[in-house]
């Protein structure tokens, strides 16, 4: 049986600010956007009531689903530190670190930690940093794969 990764889901506040974030920061191309039948979004969610707006973006191979609900009113904001369980994080790579950090923070993105050099794995050597939309609670990894000899 093949398996491939469809997309990610990301819940966000603002599904045009979001868009243009993964749009103006990171590359992406919107390839579709519409609302859903509510009574479809409460079956596969589980949420009654639910209604929801989503956009689809493309960056090479990876698509991303940007999803933003209008209803129910009980939403709650849930802003996990990357060590808590159901966090998750999406990753970049970057070609220019030092204008990839200071156009997100202008946008404005937080830096979450600090920028470090990695130490092993495949990302050895390259430089990364933990950033935060204050808005959605998302962080963004961005990776400057480190130069090659």
């Amino acid at each position: 049986m093949s398996v491939t990764v469809n997309h990610t889901g990301i819940t966000v506040h603002d599904l045009d600010r979001s868009e243009a974030m993964f749009r103006d920061l990171f590359g992406f191309e919107s390839f579709s956007r519409a609302s859903r039948d509510p009574d479809i979004i409460a079956r596969v969610t589980g949420v009654p009531g639910a209604t929801v707006e989503i956009i689809y973006m493309r960056n090479g191979t990876t698509n991303i689903e940007l999803l933003c609900y209008a209803t129910p009113n009980d939403r709650k904001d849930y802003r996990p530190r990357p060590c808590d369980l159901g966090s998750l994080h999406i990753a970049v790579n970057v070609e220019d670190m030092d204008s990839a950090m200071e156009r997100a923070l202008a946008w404005p993105m937080e830096v979450v930690g600090e920028m470090v050099r990695i130490d092993k794995g495949p990302n050895t050597g390259s430089r990364i940093v933990y950033m935060r939309n204050p808005e959605d609670g998302l962080i963004v990894e961005m990776i400057e794969k480190r130069p090659q000899a």
